[in-house]
């Protein structure tokens, strides 16, 4: 099976990515906690990231040169879409210009302690794709200073 060497930071340039659109979405969801009035209509829906592993075949040739059935190698994630949450959430307001007859109030369904914890952890996985792509790099370096000798 053929690997090119720069595959590892490409796997890791993808989970960068991919974890900057979610640090993304999470700031947006908890922009508009409050958002009761959206240009849709209603009030701001909880969005999030789906995602899955980026797979290719990967090319192979036999020791004649003939092109074998590739196999699925890893090439990283991608984002395979936004979802957003449809969730609905009301709080009784009888004052807010949003409330229906009754006095509730359609509000968004952000949950501020779940967006935190979802930016946690994005913020960790992201630091832990920088520190591999940073480890990739040095092995780099080290292959071409051992080509040097």
């Amino acid at each position: 099976m053929l690997m090119s060497i720069f595959n590892g930071l490409a796997i890791n340039t993808s989970g960068l990515a991919l974890e900057r659109l979610k640090l993304d979405t999470i700031s947006t969801n908890i922009a508009n906690v409050n958002t009761t009035r959206t240009a849709e209509g209603g009030p701001y829906k909880r969005k999030s990231v789906e995602f899955s592993e980026n797979l290719k075949n990967a090319q192979e040739t036999d020791s004649t040169g003939t092109q074998l059935k590739g196999t699925p190698q890893s090439y990283g994630v991608k984002v395979t879409g936004i979802q957003t949450d449809n969730t609905e959430k009301t709080s009784y307001d009888p004052s807010n210009p949003d409330a229906d007859q009754n006095g509730y109030v359609q509000t968004s369904n952000v949950n501020m302690a779940d967006e935190m914890v979802d930016m946690i952890q994005a913020m960790r996985t992201y630091e832990a794709n920088t520190s591999a792509a940073e480890m990739n790099k040095t092995m780099l370096k080290k292959a071409l200073e051992i080509s040097k000798d």
